[in-house]
């Protein structure tokens, strides 16, 4: 695959922050997902410093949807210029500035779908290219970009990128998660 011009557009992250966290409040948390403090911060900051951190553009999407599939579409029409989008849930705190921009950087090399693997589990953000306008325009539901991934993957336009970021898997959904979360923070905070 070609490297990117230098001056070439990249693509921009969407930080999904408009679910209900339920599971999360069904664990026991008092506070909505995004909200829970995580080693001082809350959990979607930890997400967003990454973001910023990256030097991509970036969008958040925190108005109210029914699902997934409504917070991407509403995020891409935010967005109808970019170069292509990073769809980044805001429950992801340990993502790394660098995974955003090896994964934006590989889609703007001319992948068309691009997908993070850390032990060999598909993680998140996912990049999908600007011709992917206007089919995640008209997502709706729960099960996010999902079937997108699907029609990718029968195709082989989905390129799984192996990245060594446990933070594309380590999403928050229960106070166990948060829990984790901190653990790993702390042992990289300590590696360091």
């Amino acid at each position: 695959m070609p490297s990117p011009s230098p001056d070439a557009p990249l693509p921009c992250v969407l930080v999904l922050a408009s679910g209900r966290g339920e599971r999360f409040r069904t664990s026991g948390g008092q506070v909505h997902k995004l909200a829970a403090m995580l080693e001082g911060r809350c959990v979607l900051e930890h997400t967003l410093a990454a973001v910023r951190a990256s030097g991509l553009p970036w969008h958040l999407e925190d108005a109210g949807h029914p699902g997934m599939g409504d917070s991407i579409a509403a995020a891409v029409r935010a967005t109808p210029e970019a170069a292509g989008w990073l769809v980044l849930p805001g429950d992801l705190p340990l993502v790394q500035a660098g995974t955003l921009r090896a994964i934006a950087v590989t889609l703007a090399s001319g992948a068309e779908v691009v997908a993070p693997v850390f032990g060999g589990q598909r993680g998140h953000p996912v990049g999908f290219a600007a011709a992917l306008g206007p089919q995640l325009m008209a997502l709706t539901g729960e099960q996010g970009a999902s079937v997108l991934l699907r029609a990718a993957a029968q195709r082989g336009a989905l390129l799984s990128l192996p990245v060594e970021d446990c933070g594309v898997v380590t999403d928050i959904d229960t106070l166990a998660d948060l829990e984790r979360a901190a653990s790993l923070l702390r042992a990289r905070c300590q590696a360091r």
